[in-house]
Formats: structure tokens, C-alpha cells, sequence
């Protein structure tokens, strides 16, 4: 097992326990179907972050393989061991499967890919790798993005593999590259994104070379997919340090070409700094967002958080008292968000979600420090609908002065505001707010059959309705006719 620098053998020691710890977890697994690959002639080792991932104390049930079988070949072996198998990536050489395990006292599941020994590169139009399967393990080793994920356990005899120093890399916490990085990334530009999200994942410095090599070769992320650029984003915001890679992105000119809102946030400052720097107000804004958190990452809230001033840099305006304002910031930055939002493939409903939240991220601001009224209130959970839990944890995380005094006045007016919902909730079921009739008692009292005026007269009852609460039916069927005389 494991080699690690001579110089700390404690470390050593301490790394190899725990991978065989995290190894014999999942022995049930990988070693039978290693000896399955085995018995067809074949050899197959655990690699890349699994091997990490083992090394660190850390590794789950999604087992990443490596091997000599060809994926017509695979699928022969584990088509009878699996309990569900799927093709989607056989292109690329991989073949996915689902096996159910008890290990110990315990059924567990595993998800197992099983990709055959490959290299991979794109040329300079392609958005598609080109793909040739290899013969050994080093050759496949060799491709790889890091050299932490440069490492493989052949199986079952358990035979460490490190050809490129990467146990060294992991306790030293360093991101480098197998081979050269100019090489690496013309092999697959969207490792430069990778970069900076195991830097966010891990906690990991990325080495001087990988850094001046990303920002050289920034342009080259754009022959990448917006798909795949999406999804390494995604997994760099909800790793647990995101604004170290979102920094990393900047610094390196990459964002420029995936996400240019955030480093066009970096607003030159006034000579006399009356403004916040807004780029380090959003970063800021997004830890405290996921401080916030209850239930695990959340992406609508991360996002929305990381985006909800991108509207500042084309609405600022220097008054003429010296004031800087930002009027309407957040409209604008909403039609920004759902744009890029969109170039970046991202669903309708996500789209909808984070563009909505940044739209409302300052509702609560605009009604001033007095007491708020029960329509105002009815208002605000209206407009937020099913993202008012959302709303609430991003207008807490928008507060990032330093002046105590200011921020613990917000903090109660928000406390106010939180006890006020939940009071009109209890009287009112806020949640599904609507008029005291419908359309078919608006059609039957009015004797009118659909058409325009019955959304208009809905609208009109509506707005009664978040106005004054809950109406008697009589005084709603009262107010329908007296508005209704007053429209012929």
C-alpha cells in the first residue's frame, strides 16, 4: 500500500491506515468484481478520486474503475454481477452500474463506473474529445487532470500505483499535473475549471505553473460545451470554500469567459470609497448565505447569492451630492441572470428560481424601518411564493457592514418582519393567498360567461384581498358589484 515521502513516515503511516481502512469498506465489491475481470483475462484497478478520496478518509460508494476490457468486453462481465447497467457514456468507454451489497451489518449501494484504459484530446475546434482506448495502466494514469487523481490501486492484490507523485501532492495539499499543464489543458480545456473546483473542494493551493497556464490559456474554455461548463460551476459553487475557486477563476481570467457578471462586479473605486467593492459584498454575501444553510448545498440559494448585485456595474450613477447609486439594480440584475442563466443551459425552473430571488433581493429594504402593515406583509410572501424561505436566508446574508450597531438593527427588523408572517400565516394561510371567489362565482354573480373582464375582476378581488385579509362572502360578493358598476 501506499509510498509515501520518507521524510514523514508518521504521515505515512497515518495516510495508509486510513486507505486500508476505506479499502477493506468496500473490499465485498470492488475485489469480486475484480475477480470477475480477472477470470476473463482482464485487470481492473480502483483510480482516480476514489484512490484520492480513500487516501483522504473519505471515500463513498461511487467507485470510479480503470481497465484493460475493452466496453463491449465490460459489459459481458458485468451485465450478470449488476443489478442495473446503463450505456450512457459507452462512447467515451465507460459503463455504469448500479450493485446492492451488504457490507457488514449493513445493505448498501454502490454506483460503479468501469472506463477503459483511454486518452483523450480535443483539437483546436472540437467541442468533442477524441477518443483511443490504451493498453496499461500508466498510459491511462498519465492522462489524467492531477496528479491526486493520478493514482490507482490495482485489484484484488491491492498494488499501489504512482507513477507521477501523487500521494506526495495530497499531503503537501498542491494541484499539479501529470505531465506539463499547457499540455494537460490543450487535452481538455475544462480541466482549468476543475482546477479551481478541487481548490474549492479540497482546500488545496493550485501549483504557480498550473496557475500561470490557466491564465494563458483562458481563450481555450471557450471550445467547451456550455453543458459541461454548467456542471463544473455547479460543483465549484456547492463545494464548501467556493470563493476560493471563484477567485481562482477571476484571477486567471477564465470567469471572463464563463461567468463575466462576477469579475465585471470588481467596480473601480471613488476617490473617496463611498461605495462597498461590490465583487468582495457578493462573495461575502455567498458565505453567509451558505452559513445559512439547513439542509445541504443549496444551489437556487448559492447562485442567487453569488449573482444578486450583477446589475450594479450598468445602473451605478454618481449623484450629484457624491452620493453612488445603483436604481433598479435588481431588475436589471435579474434579466442579467435569467440571460447568462440561460447561455449556460441551466432549466427553466432554475432560470425562473435564482433570477426571481435576485429580483427580490432588496423587497425588504424598500419598505423602510417602520412598522410593517398586514397588507404589506400578505404582499411580500405573495411575491416570494414557494422561494420565501429562500428569500428570507438571502436578504439576512445581503448585510455585510461592519457597523454592529447597523447590522443588529437589520437583524431585528428581519426578526420583526419573520414574526409577522408567521402570525398572518397562522390567521390567514398566507402560503395560497387568493381572492374570497373564484372565477366561476365571479362569472355566476356578474352573469357573464369567460373572457377578459373575469381576470380583471379576479385581479380586483385579488388585490382586496392582500389589502384587507380575508372578506366575508357577502362583502366580497358586495365589493365585486360596486367595482363591477363602475366598469360600464
Amino acid at each position: 500500500m501506499p509510498n509515501a515521502n520518507e521524510d514523514n513516515p508518521s504521515a505515512l503511516s497515518q495516510v495508509q491506515r486510513r486507505a486500508v481502512s476505506e479499502l477493506l469498506r468496500v473490499s465485498p465489491v470492488a475485489d469480486d468484481l475484480a475477480r470477475r475481470f480477472q477470470e476473463a483475462g482482464f485487470s481492473l484497478a480502483l483510480v482516480g478520486g476514489s484512490v484520492r478520496d480513500a487516501l483522504l478518509g473519505r471515500l463513498g460508494n461511487d467507485l470510479d474503475f480503470a481497465t484493460d476490457a475493452r466496453p463491449e468486453d465490460v459489459l459481458k462481465i458485468v451485465r450478470p454481477w449488476a443489478d442495473s447497467v446503463w450505456e450512457v457514456g459507452i462512447a467515451f468507454g465507460t459503463v455504469g452500474c448500479q450493485k446492492d451489497a451488504r457490507v457488514g451489518d449493513a445493505d448498501q449501494r454502490f454506483l460503479v463506473e468501469v472506463t477503459t484504459y483511454r486518452s483523450e484530446a480535443y483539437d483546436r475546434t472540437s467541442r468533442k474529445p477524441e477518443v483511443s482506448y490504451g493498453n496499461s495502466i500508466e498510459e491511462d494514469l498519465v492522462r489524467r487532470d492531477f496528479t491526486v487523481n493520478a493514482m490507482a490501486v490495482a485489484l484484488p492484490q491491492k498494488e499501489f500505483i504512482d507513477p507521477h507523485g501523487g500521494l506526495e501532492d495530497l499531503s503537501a495539499q498542491v494541484l499539479r499535473t501529470p505531465g506539463t499543464p499547457e499540455e494537460s489543458f490543450s487535452d481538455d480545456p475544462l480541466r482549468m475549471l476543475r482546477a479551481a473546483r478541487f481548490a474549492a473542494q479540497l482546500d488545496f493551493e493550485v501549483a504557480p505553473e498550473v496557475v500561470a497556464a490557466m491564465t494563458a490559456m483562458a481563450e481555450r474554455i471557450e471550445i467547451i460545451s456550455a453543458e459541461r461548463v454548467r456542471d463544473e460551476l455547479n460543483k465549484l459553487i456547492l463545494s464548501a470554500r467556493p470563493r476560493t475557486g471563484l477567485a481562482l477563476l477571476v484571477d486567471t481570467g477564465l470567469a471572463e469567459r464563463v461567468l463575466p457578471e462576477l469579475p465585471a462586479l470588481h467596480l473601480e473605486s471613488d476617490e473617496h470609497h463611498r461605495h462597498k467593492d461590490v465583487y468582495e459584498h457578493s462573495l461575502t454575501v455567498l458565505e453567509q448565505a451558505i452559513d445559512l444553510e439547513e439542509d445541504g448545498p443549496d444551489l437556487v440559494l448559492r447562485l442567487a447569492a453569488l449573482l444578486h448585485d450583477i446589475g450594479k456595474p450598468r445602473t451605478r450613477r454618481f449623484e450629484k451630492d457624491g452620493r453612488v447609486s445603483f436604481h433598479h439594480h435588481e431588475v436589471v440584475g435579474a434579466k442579467m441572470t435569467k440571460k447568462r442563466m440561460i447561455a449556460l443551459k441551466y432549466s427553466n425552473e432554475l432560470v425562473k428560481d435564482v433570477s426571481r430571488l435576485v429580483e427580490l433581493h432588496l423587497r425588504f429594504h424598500g419598505y423602510g424601518t417602520g412598522e410593517w402593515t398586514d397588507s404589506a406583509v400578505r404582499r411580500y410572501v405573495r411575491d416570494a411564493g414557494p422561494l420565501l424561505e429562500r428569500l428570507h436566508k438571502l436578504t439576512r446574508s445581503d448585510c455585510t457592514t461592519r457597523n454592529k450597531r447597523k447590522a443588529n438593527a437589520l437583524s431585528r427588523a428581519y426578526d420583526g418582519l419573520e414574526a409577522r408572517i408567521a402570525q398572518l400565516q397562522e390567521q390567514e394561510e398566507l402560503d395560497a393567498i387568493r381572492p374570497d371567489l373564484d372565477g366561476n362565482e365571479i362569472m355566476e354573480i356578474l352573469g357573464v360567461g369567460p373572457g377578459p373582464v373575469i381576470g380583471k375582476a379576479y385581479t380586483f378581488l385579488l388585490e382586496l384581498r392582500l389589502e384587507n385579509g380575508p372578506m366575508e362572502r357577502d362583502a366580497a360578493i358586495a365589493a365585486l358589484k360596486e367595482w363591477w358598476a363602475t366598469q360600464n
